[in-house]
């Protein structure tokens, strides 16, 4: 017993000196590497240590997340906003106790103006439909006023395709495809589809990159397929096509896209021949006779001259021409991959572009006639009653129902390790991502907002959430007084 101690001894021992003498010869070897590199200074003038940087860097972003930042310091999305929607995806108590951490001093915040009489609590009545292309073969009417927006199959992953599939139709909703054309997972749970083609014509192209036809005529008779929406510009990325990394186009993802795999799929920056308001209303008017679906464009804005032009042109060649919707995105949307210069500086936010949009429509008298959607970072019940009360007919969400997906925000959508399964295709992680579970969540948090905007909207004084007007909200505008939104933007009457 004594002799196989000792022999157990000096076996642990040599093992050690050996992994002593192996760590100390690899330290020696990357000091000798950081030493006559000359890529980066640090390294170099600091061999070994300075590699610790860009490790601590990279932690960074997590420790902010969980360690330093306030409830609402963070961006895109703070830590209160994440939170309520994890809740309401779950099911779980939506009240807080004690007081709002939001400041009511912030210039931009915007409060509604509670009634003296709201209407009667009505938990179950289903808010008022609204129809699409109510002039052509085949519209659709909704009652929804909260939607999934577009995420392609490719930006995210398969089970999270599904899960949002499943999730739509037992909310009641309708799931956007994003431009990636439709996969079998889109179509699997049933719900009420809006394919998006965008400017590659992904799933409905011929080869030279321009729109099918034939295809595109075969696809829109799928009975989930109720609308098409052309995308002009999104708003993380406007003048700039979709990016898709080619580690996340996988030989499936290639086929449905009909684009060669393994290679970065990079959409053009504009449709194929249209490039006037003309050509722009000839394409809407080829895809809406080819599908004989209502059919709209999905643009964020930046130069506002054309929207004049756009709706005359419109009055002059008839209102069948007419786009039956307009989704406008954000200039602060979201998306998998986008250059920073685009995502930080380039479109009109919402709460600027919003209120012009649907005031030209009314000036021209074609607020009737075609719809508008809101669309980029309202996730939050207040959010979407504000857009609401500013003129939009329904709100497009993505990156809510991203977190009720579970969601980290861990900001590796662009690189294929995102860590929770969402925009990934790496199966490993795609496995912590069960499509049965995160389907009831996005169902959940679907009516869990619906609810608490319609809440507002009682608390305001009126029945249906679309009854929201600009009277019923004001914005602070500095830190002692606010207007309200009827005064800063007066509504337009049509000429």
């Amino acid at each position: 017993m004594t002799d196989f101690v000792s022999n157990l001894t000096i076996t642990m021992a040599v093992a050690f000196v050996a992994l002593v003498g192996a760590l100390f010869l690899f330290l020696v070897v990357v000091y000798i590497r950081d030493r006559t590199q000359k890529e980066d200074a640090i390294i170099r003038n600091f061999p070994v240590l300075g590699h610790f940087r860009d490790f601590f860097t990279y932690l960074g972003t997590f420790f902010r997340q969980y360690f330093f930042a306030l409830d609402r310091e963070e961006q895109p999305f703070n830590r209160a906003q994440r939170n309520w929607v994890d809740r309401a995806s779950e099911g779980k108590n939506l009240t807080v106790p004690f007081g709002s951490t939001q400041n009511l001093r912030t210039p931009g915040t915007i409060f509604f103006v509670n009634s003296v009489f709201p209407a009667p609590d009505e938990p179950n009545e289903e808010p008022e439909p609204i129809t699409f292309g109510a002039d052509g073969p085949n519209p659709f009417t909704t009652q929804s006023f909260f939607n999934v927006s577009a995420m392609s199959y490719g930006s995210i992953s398969k089970p999270a395709v599904q899960a949002l599939s499943h999730g739509a139709r037992r909310a009641g909703i309708w799931l956007n495809t994003g431009e990636g054309g439709i996969s079998p997972y889109h179509l699997e749970g049933g719900a009420d589809l809006i394919f998006q083609i965008g400017t590659a014509n992904y799933g409905v192209r011929r080869s030279d990159g321009t729109l099918d036809t034939e295809r595109l005529a075969v696809l829109s008779k799928q009975p989930e397929v109720k609308m098409i929406e052309l995308k002009l510009s999104q708003g993380a990325k406007p003048g700039k096509g979709g990016i898709l990394p080619a580690e996340k186009v996988t030989e499936e993802i290639a086929e449905i896209r009909t684009i060669p795999p393994h290679q970065a799929s990079i959409s053009p920056n504009a449709h194929p021949g249209v490039d006037s308001l003309e050509t722009l209303i000839d394409h809407v008017t080829l895809i809406r006779q080819t599908a004989q679906l209502p059919i709209g464009i999905k643009l964020v804005m930046g130069e506002t001259n054309w929207l004049d032009a756009f709706c005359k042109l419109i009055q002059e060649r008839g209102l069948s021409q007419a786009p039956d919707f307009i989704t406008l995105d954000s200039a602060d949307g979201g998306t998998g991959a986008a250059p920073q210069s685009t995502m930080d500086h380039v479109g009109l936010p919402i709460f600027e572009s919003l209120p012009l949009l649907v005031d030209t429509l009314n000036r021209h008298q074609l607020r009737e006639r075609i719809k508008v959607i809101a669309s980029g970072k309202l996730m939050t019940p207040s959010a979407i009653a504000w857009a609401l009360a500013m003129g939009a007919d329904c709100v497009n969400n993505a990156r809510g129902f991203m977190f009720a997906l579970g969601c980290i925000q861990s900001l590796q959508c662009n690189k294929n390790t995102c860590p929770t399964g969402v925009a990934t295709h790496d199966e490993d992680l795609q496995k912590g991502l069960d499509p049965a579970d995160k389907a009831q969540r996005v169902a959940q948090y679907a009516k869990n907002v619906r609810s608490e905007v319609a809440m507002i909207a009682r608390a305001c004084g009126v029945k249906d959430p679309r009854h929201l007007k600009r009277h019923h909200a004001r914005m602070i505008i500095d830190d002692t007084r606010s207007a309200s939104l009827a005064d800063l933007f007066p509504d337009v009457t049509a000429e």
